[in-house]
């Protein structure tokens, strides 16, 4: 099955489980069934998988065939070169190609001197004026290749001017940029380049991220804070001829393999192998020669051999285009487009099915106890008037006096729920003062002003551990409120349980562990980044201030949102199942009441009554039935396989 084919597979099975989702909202609210939480975490679970992307990020120093690989993997139909492809430098900065179907096909360009704000490129996306808009026609292979060569637009302008804009001049006459004889440097006239483009593949979710080289990586920190660090699969392109060079090296170890980091969905490809083709050696020997850089790189690299491809783009996409088999066969280019299909969509419907799993398995819980809540009640209600058959009025009275004994005592218990609704709130707001964004905003602006009158060095490197200290305490005060409350919350969902035979389980625990991590890597980025003497030397002081810490802000900022979205329906999901029983046992108290009352008032009616209970709780086992169907539906649905898992790509 071809990546084409899997990621196909892949959208349906999203497809199928968002109908499997909506139903079963549709199902509650038809059954009485649905609360305002419940009902906001379905929404947000089918809204991820409407948005559900696919992120594929290419990687490498120029001149290593990263955009004919692309070319080869995903445009070949077209029978020509979509993006261009030269040697020398084509992609001049970071290109995403999407679809979006709410835009016309075109490419936005932002401009690099966008650069000189602080405002990241994941802001700017949210203004489209800032942009240049350049038609893409669609119909024409041509037309595509001449508007889609703006990617590689350069500019001339000073020195001063280039610095500013973040890039490192050099008058070493090897340098990327360096001033010519007129006092000019060239750079690249867009800061960002957004495809909109109606491919199949990214017409199903499939995000591209084509990267330049390590200077536009150095001076875009959103690349290697965000893009990189989110996207599913980061190809990593040499060249076989050069083997791993220390630009290709100093790419690798500080911007994807890090030490520790993170290494499943992290694919070398050697490309160019046919440079290595020679007339005059043997089929094996040219093998051999091919094993031995890829030993040396998985050496270099610490990989397994396993996750490195030797390829020859430019071989495989003239195989494509002309229908030659053998061709493509040689150029091995069919072997990584197995190991992207048969890894990278299993391991991202793992993510999708395991989110998919916990928020429905509780929602689904819930709506289960509440039914069985519901029955019980029933039942003794029943029960209690089966009781009173052929009993004469007093004791009607007895039990009519019992009951109410019973709804007097519930709610003279209610006053301890109402009590833990007041601690509740207090710790909750202290828990949003240590992680909320006011906090984080005031800390932001005195850093900032700290760097910005900083004269030394060590100034700035104290002002971004201050940053990271207090945000690491922030968490951790955080952590503190959250256990108490889950404590609170656990002899108050036994005491009900215990008391008045709710039925609650045990409140959901919630960890701040994933934010920390973030955090961490953060800082630890910014330990390599920003803080070393060489980006001390090479960047102007304001340059560090605004350039890196403005995006580390937002990313830290970005961190904290999901932080404190993410603890408040924590806090709403252990309040709402309490509130939602003790709601129903009332209800279910004063209908035993009014049930013996009308008992006491008519005797005749006791049959009539008990009918119409037997009635009800058939109604509630066929729900209760309903319920698993829909369950074991759902769950089947989030079990089927797109793909069996690849062998190739070791974790």
């Amino acid at each position: 099955m071809t990546l084409a084919q899997h990621l196909a597979a892949y959208s349906e099975w999203r497809t199928e489980l968002s109908g499997s989702l909506e139903k079963f909202g549709l199902w509650l609210i038809k059954n009485e069934l649905a609360d305002a939480q419940t009902t906001r975490r379905l929404a947000l679970l089918l809204e991820k998988l409407r948005e559900d992307r696919l992120n594929v990020a290419f990687v490498a120093e120029f001149s290593r065939g990263k955009s004919e690989l692309i070319n080869a993997i995903f445009f070949a139909e077209y029978g020509n070169r979509i993006l261009p492809s030269t040697p020398g430098r084509t992609t001049m900065c970071p290109t995403e190609l999407v679809f979006d179907p709410a835009k016309p096909p075109a490419i936005e360009l932002l401009p690099i001197g966008s650069r000189e704000s602080t405002v990241s490129i994941r802001e700017y996306k949210g203004f489209p004026d800032e942009w240049t808009v350049v038609p893409l026609d669609i119909a024409s292979a041509e037309a595509m290749q001449d508007a889609l060569r703006h990617v590689s637009d350069v500019t001339r302008v000073d020195r001063e001017t280039a610095e500013k804009l973040g890039f490192t001049i050099s008058d070493d006459d090897s340098a990327l940029f360096r001033v010519d004889e007129e006092g000019t440097v060239e750079i690249p006239r867009w800061r960002h380049a957004m495809i909109n483009f109606p491919h199949p593949l990214l017409e199903q979710g499939l995000v591209i991220l084509d990267t330049p080289g390590l200077n536009a990586i150095g001076t875009e920190p959103e690349l290697t804070l965000s893009l990189l660090p989110n996207a599913h699969a980061v190809l990593f392109i040499l060249a076989a001829d050069t083997g791993v060079t220390q630009s290709d090296l100093t790419v690798w170890r500080d911007h994807i393999g890090t030490p520790g980091g993170r290494k499943k969905g992290r694919i070398v490809v050697l490309n160019k192998i046919d440079s290595l083709w020679d007339e005059l050696k043997s089929a094996q020997e040219i093998d051999a020669e091919i094993a031995s850089q890829v030993g040396t790189c998985a050496w270099t690299l610490d990989l397994p051999e396993t996750q490195i491809f030797p390829v020859s783009a430019q071989k495989a996409l003239v195989g494509k285009i002309n229908d030659d088999a053998a061709l493509l066969k040689r150029s091995r280019l069919p072997e990584l487009e197995y190991a992207l299909s048969e890894e990278l969509i299993p391991a991202k419907q793992e993510i999708v099915r395991d989110n998919t799993d916990s928020e429905f398995a509780d929602c689904h819980l819930r709506a289960r106890r509440l039914l069985e809540s519901r029955l019980a009640g029933l039942r003794e209600q029943v029960s209690e008037l089966t009781e009173l058959r052929g009993k004469n009025k007093g004791v009607v009275e007895y039990m009519m006096g019992k009951v109410r004994v019973e709804k007097e005592e519930f709610e003279a218990g209610l006053q301890r729920y109402y009590a833990v609704r007041s601690v509740f709130s207090r710790l909750s707001n202290n828990l949003f003062a240590h992680l909320g964004l006011d906090s984080l905003r005031l800390l932001t602006s005195t850093t900032r002003e700290t760097m910005v009158n900083a004269t030394f060095s060590t100034t700035l490197s104290g002002a971004m551990k201050h940053f990271f200290d207090v945000s690491r305490d922030n968490l951790s005060r955080s952590r503190g409120e959250i256990a108490e409350i889950l404590g609170m919350m656990e002899v108050i969902y036994k005491k009900f349980i215990i008391e008045h035979g709710l039925k609650l389980g045990t409140p959901a625990p919630f960890s701040l562990k994933r934010y920390e991590r973030e955090i961490n890597r953060l800082d630890h980025w910014c330990s390599a980044h920003i803080n070393s003497a060489l980006q001390l030397l090479t960047h102007e002081k304001s340059q560090v201030t605004h350039r890196f810490f403005e995006e580390v802000a937002v990313q830290v900022r970005k961190t904290f949102e999901y932080a404190n979205r993410d603890a408040e329906s924590w806090l709403k999901s252990i309040m709402a199942p309490l509130e939602v029983q003790i709601r129903e046992h009332q209800i279910h108290l004063k209908r035993r009441l009014e049930s013996i009352k009308r008992i006491h008032q008519a005797t005749d009616t006791l049959e009539e009554r008990i009918e119409d209970l037997t009635h009800v709780d058939n109604n509630l086992v066929l729900q209760l039935r309903e319920l698993d169907e829909i369950g074991q539906d759902l769950y089947g649905v989030l079990q089927q396989t797109v793909a069996r898992q690849g062998i190739r790509c070791a974790a």
